[in-house]
């Protein structure tokens, strides 16, 4: 089982103006895995808050997974990829390849997301898209590799050497 953290970054959500179900979402998807949610923090799409929370679930709370939600866009106050990259120790960019390439055979406009994906210590760290429905196909489209891609970050796994 993997410890999991979910972050949203959305201004009106933590204003209390919308409700949160792209975490609900996450919530749900990785339930059926057997995957456990035991952190979840709504900031506002600000690059510092969203920074400090995925280090104090990273570096303190020592998660596994943590999957984020909002701020991928082009608008103004999209953060989010920004922050990842200035916390994270290396890239894995199939991850966010493989959401784009998915998400295209739905819509154009999934080109349009700047989402990344990289490693903090022992924790692997997704940005995905805000919208319910994109957070739903983009975990689908990622899932069947990142129990592997856990196993082996969290030394938990055996080694690669099996050509699979």
């Amino acid at each position: 089982m993997y410890r999991v953290g979910i972050i949203t970054a959305s201004d009106k959500g933590f204003r209390g103006e919308r409700a949160d179900k792209s975490a609900q979402t996450i919530r749900e998807i990785t339930a059926g895995l057997g995957w456990e949610v035991v952190s979840y923090r709504l900031v506002p799409d600000e690059p510092e808050q969203i920074k400090n929370a995925l280090i104090a679930m990273a570096d303190e709370e020592k998660l596994d997974l943590i999957l984020t939600t909002g701020g991928t866009g082009l608008g103004p106050r999209d953060h989010t990829p920004e922050a990842t990259k200035a916390v994270i120790d290396k890239e894995v960019p199939g991850i966010a390849e493989v959401m784009r390439a998915e998400s295209m055979k739905k819509t154009p406009r999934a080109m349009l997301s700047r989402a990344v994906a990289g490693v903090r210590g022992q924790t692997l760290i997704i940005n995905l898209p805000g919208s319910v429905r994109a957070v739903r196909e983009c975990l689908e489209a990622v899932l069947p590799a990142l129990p592997h891609g856990l196993e082996i970050l969290t030394g938990r796994g055996g080694e690669c050497g099996s050509g699979h």
